[in-house]
């Protein structure tokens, strides 16, 4: 399978999630923006990048590489991303159909990878373990931020 099609999964794996919670979704036209999805979450607006993520062998872990890549004349340039460019990103494990939910803050504050470790064996969690299945930070910010309006 293809890099764009793992990339269409997660994202349809996202929106249904999404909409599973009860969010509204949006999808923008195109691929030039730098966020996949935005989320409506009791009339707050997200901007959400998604991310697959793959499983590498050597270190028993999975994977997601934390920048943007772009790809012109078979040339592929990697950038990181800003602060500014979405809210939160959301990386999906197909094989085990878990999301992990992070906030750009944290998602840019990795090199170039984030590992995320589903094994029971690490005497101590990753850093990313407190951001599997966090879709509660979502709703958290979106009652601060409502509640600041």
């Amino acid at each position: 399978m293809i890099t764009k099609q793992k990339g269409d999964i997660a994202e349809q794996a996202v929106i249904l999630q999404a909409l599973r919670l009860g969010w509204g979704v949006c999808k923008p036209v195109g691929d030039r923006l730098p966020y996949d999805l935005v989320f409506d979450i009791n009339g707050c607006l997200w901007k959400i990048q998604v991310k697959s993520a793959w499983f590498d062998d050597n270190r028993s872990n999975y994977v997601v590489d934390n920048r943007r890549t772009k790809t012109n004349r078979r040339v592929m340039v990697r950038q990181n991303y800003c602060l500014t460019d979405f809210d939160f990103a959301i990386i999906y494990l197909e094989a085990l159909h878990i999301f992990y939910i992070m906030p750009v803050a944290d998602f840019v504050g990795y090199s170039s990878e984030i590992h995320l470790v589903e094994a029971d064996k690490r005497q101590r969690k990753p850093k990313s373990a407190s951001f599997r299945e966090a879709w509660q930070l979502l709703e958290t910010a979106s009652l601060a931020k409502t509640l600041s309006a």
